[in-house]
């Protein structure tokens, strides 16, 4: 039972967690939250840093959660630029701060996320070398694609996947040069497979990238400190003035694995492990956002998810578990994105291997379409391009798990609401 007199601490000043601060609240939960972020910047959302506020297109006030009165307004406890070294959960401490501060929890969320995996090679200590995770790398990023577009500078990114994509689209339209060194064959292969991946290769390509395919970064070289060139383990070089590292992230597990909780597997992703209701290996910790490992029945498998939506509904559905709550958390997976003038919004779970076929509605040529995954004949994933307004029904096909007839998938004028009859 929940009452007054607890206390619900929640670590990580992300999306996740400023929703699940939001969410005890709504929920009518009147003890005390607190909420320990380790930037000084209160919550804010990750998509607008490589999107609108990277393109200057909005500002900075436009990424927060709250505006700065909601905590106190609600109550909620916010300690910025604090970080947490130590969970006793004999105790029910969490530990944080440079004095040491020691607080007594009932309940305890950990949203830690994710941080950008490092490149592992020499000069990365030069000046020019970059990463795109938190609010003060967009901002330094912003400048920095700024002065290559005005002085037709180049800049290499190594990775080719959501992150790497969206900055390569936005250093275009600063007008920068730009090489994107990927060791598979295609974009975003892990995601898209090569069918779809090949179709955001063709995107980039007509807006000037060009694309090293086949290869991985060995060394940055530089003079005075400053970038020149990056290498590749074929032999290549490219000219540089600077380079991002967009080559995936990491789950920030130490202090669940200090906690002595229990992890997810690497290979499988990662993580905390959890149960459908967001409760890690103790029934007083969950854990939420991207740091968390959840089994998902509609898939059947575990899924360690690093978009938007799965902080924006986990940390929601964390509040209520901690509220005693029954609640699955079995949200289908979705984001989205914009590069140049495509929109994209990709919802399912469906990697290289899980499909038998892809099943393509509207013109691809045009990129105007959606794109589905299909294993015999049930939807596992769905991607609309620059089609609007049908996130609904496609989620409903993929929950649905309805053998549909591919030839009506594949046409625009059956409607999709049709094939779940």
């Amino acid at each position: 039972m929940v009452d007054a007199d607890q206390t619900f601490v929640i670590v990580g000043g992300g999306l996740a967690g400023a929703k699940a601060a939001e969410t005890l609240r709504a929920e009518g939960f009147t003890g005390r939250v607190i909420l320990i972020c380790d930037e000084r910047d209160r919550p804010y959302e990750r998509p607008p840093l490589s999107k609108g506020y990277l393109l200057g297109k909005a500002g900075r006030d436009s990424v927060f959660v709250h505006e700065p009165a909601w905590y106190a307004r609600h109550d909620v406890e916010l300690h910025l630029g604090q970080t947490v070294d130590a969970v006793d959960r004999a105790a029910k401490t969490v530990r944080f701060g440079e004095d040491g501060t020691v607080v007594r929890y009932d309940k305890l969320l950990l949203a830690t996320g994710a941080e950008p995996r490092r490149l592992d090679i020499p000069g990365t200590d030069l000046v020019g070398v970059h990463h795109l995770r938190r609010l003060a790398h967009a901002e330094r990023l912003k400048g920095v694609l700024a002065a290559l577009g005005r002085d037709n500078g180049h800049l290499v990114i190594a990775g080719a996947g959501w992150i790497g994509l969206e900055i390569a689209a936005a250093a275009r339209e600063y007008g920068a040069e730009v090489t994107v060194v990927h060791r598979g064959e295609t974009p975003l292969h892990s995601v898209l497979g090569p069918e779809l991946g090949q179709l955001f290769a063709e995107l980039h390509r007509e807006h000037g990238v060009r694309f090293h395919f086949g290869a991985t970064l060995t060394e940055i070289t530089g003079q005075d400190g400053m970038v020149l060139a990056a290498r590749t383990d074929d032999g290549e070089e490219h000219p540089a003035h600077a380079v991002l590292a967009a080559i995936g992230a990491a789950p920030r597990v130490s202090l669940a694995q200090a906690a002595g909780l229990e992890l997810a597997d690497r290979a499988a992703g990662g993580g905390v492990l959890v149960d459908e209701r967001l409760r890690t290996s103790d029934p007083d910790v969950y854990a939420a956002g991207d740091v968390a490992s959840f089994p998902h029945g509609l898939f059947g498998t575990r899924l360690r998810v690093e978009h938007w939506a799965n902080a924006l509904n986990g940390g929601p559905a964390a509040a209520r578990s901690m509220l005693g709550r029954e609640e699955t958390y079995d949200r289908v997976p979705y984001f989205f994105t914009d590069q140049y003038d495509l929109g994209m919004e990709y919802s399912g779970w469906a990697p290289p291997g899980s499909y038998d076929q892809v099943v393509i509605r509207g013109d691809a040529g045009k990129r105007e379409f959606i794109a589905f995954w299909v294993k015999e004949g049930r939807v596992l994933a769905g991607m609309n391009v620059n089609v609007w307004d049908v996130t609904d029904p496609v989620q409903r096909l993929i929950r649905s798990g309805t053998r549909v007839d591919t030839e009506a998938l594949a046409d625009p004028h059956v409607p999709l609401e049709s094939l779940l009859a």
